[in-house]
């Protein structure tokens, strides 16, 4: 077989399917990635910071006002026009990306504040002893506010959040004690807290805890799930580079399976393999500059390749100048003989007339060959390739170099024609040759341009 079919193929280190990706020091693309997410996540936040200030004006607006029209402040408008204001520039800052961490930690605890404030005015606005206020039922807010910070997907935030409506709680409840009436209003009795406006200390305490725990909880599983999002994306980057080594196909199978990448086991099907190579390449590679070579290898490898994915071919290897494509493996292609052949003609038609580096062409030669093949991953230890093996690999190979004697571009075996309808293509027998390597005689042909496109 040709020598630039005697390795292996392609080789690439897929860490990922060895589990490797586990060092929390994230690549700077990976770690971007998370940063952006939770960048657009701080705008969310914003949003529901002012439905919620929405949802306090609107309310505030409907319910009846018992404070003496004669005051002179009202508390609750301006804590909702500063929130409103907080609200407003942190969306701003959120939109334009410019919220830092401490801008962040600020917020939590403004938030809290805010509202806390919000809750200790109802005692003015209603006339009552501050022991009201611990009764409000604004008091769940604090869960809205300590949740939303969930989606940033950083457990250090829901943590300053609940921490500070712990300790503001604990201070509301303080000013209670502190009061001149406070030790009178102590009770020990549910129903006389439920019917007054007693204070029961057990009851406080149990909002307390309810609050740090709703915080611990969340955060415990926020960081899970922050450890999933970390290898969502990083699994997610590996399976977008595993398929710039492997076919897109193999990649997917091989992100799906329970087993990962599985070196030694093949599947064997019928495929159309097509090779190319490029007619006197070592000597262009002398006379080149080996950066301008590489650049129009690139070029000339990119060219190639549209046509042959346009027709459902897979692209298994490249090797030096040469290319190594299968239709039907691993993408399933009922018309894959047709659809090979179709690929070698617009691999010609594309490559016509274009020049590569200073001047010079890359003329292409193709061989086309149909057959059983077996296809899977092979390799060693964290570095395994995806490619086809099988005598029909190496007769096609063979195939290739034939057109140097028949002065073609392109060859294709009787198998290959055998599966394709008379007269769909512009074809001309060569005659039957002996194969190196195989115990019977081939019959090739050519496939060339239908005059009507361009002969």
């Amino acid at each position: 077989m040709n020598n630039k079919l005697a390795n292996a193929g392609f080789l690439a280190s897929l860490p990922l399917l060895q589990g490797r990706y586990r060092d929390e020091r994230l690549p700077e693309r990976l770690r971007r990635s998370i940063q952006d997410q939770q960048e657009r996540s701080e705008v969310l936040i914003s949003i529901i910071q002012l439905i919620i200030v929405t949802i306090f004006g609107l309310l505030y607006a409907v319910a009846p006002k018992t404070f003496s029209q004669e005051a002179d402040f009202a508390p609750v408008p301006w804590v909702l026009s500063v929130y409103l204001a907080f609200s407003l520039i942190r969306l701003y800052l959120a939109l334009n990306r410019r919220l830092p961490d401490w801008m962040l930690y600020l917020s939590s605890v403004v938030d809290i504040a805010l509202l806390l404030v919000l809750i200790w005015s109802f005692h003015l606005q209603y006339e009552q002893p501050p022991s009201f206020y611990l009764k409000a039922p604004t008091l769940l807010y604090l869960f809205i506010f300590i949740s939303i910070r969930a989606l940033h997907f950083d457990p250090r935030f829901v943590v300053a959040t609940g921490v500070s409506a712990a300790l503001g709680w604990l201070l509301l409840v303080g000013y209670v004690l502190a009061t001149d009436s406070a030790r009178d209003m102590i009770t020990r009795d549910y129903v006389e807290y439920m019917t007054s406006n007693s204070v029961l200390i057990g009851a406080e305490f149990d909002k307390v805890v309810s609050i740090l725990m709703v915080t611990g909880v969340l955060a415990l599983a926020l960081q899970r799930a922050r450890n999933l999002l970390a290898e969502s994306v990083i699994e997610g980057s590996a399976a977008r580079d595993l398929s710039r080594f492997v076919p897109q196909e193999v990649a997917e199978r091989v992100i799906a399976s329970e087993e990962g990448a599985i070196t030694g086991k093949g599947e064997v099907s019928e495929c159309t393999i097509l090779f190319t190579d490029i007619e006197g390449f070592t000597s262009i590679s002398e006379t080149v500059p080996p950066e301008q070579l590489i650049e129009a290898l690139n070029h000339y490898f990119t060219l190639i390749a549209g046509p042959i994915g346009e027709h459902g071919g897979v692209i298994s290897q490249f090797q030096g100048d040469a290319v190594l494509a299968t239709f039907n493996v691993p993408k399933t292609d009922a018309d894959h003989a047709a659809n090979a052949v179709r690929a070698a003609l617009a691999i010609q038609r594309v490559l016509d007339g274009v020049e590569f580096g200073d001047g010079f062409a890359f003329n292409t030669r193709i061989g086309i060959n149909t057959g059983q093949v077996i296809g899977g991953l092979v390799g060693s230890g964290d570095r395994v390739g995806y490619t086809v093996h099988g005598d029909q690999v190496n007769l096609t190979a063979r195939l290739e170099q034939l057109n140097k004697d028949y002065g073609t571009r392109i060859i294709v075996s009787d198998s290959t024609l055998a599966k394709i309808p008379d007269g769909e293509f512009n074809v001309r027998e060569l005659g039957e040759t002996s194969v190196r390597g195989l115990n019977r005689a081939v019959r090739i042909y050519t496939v060339e341009p239908q005059p009507a496109e361009g002969g």
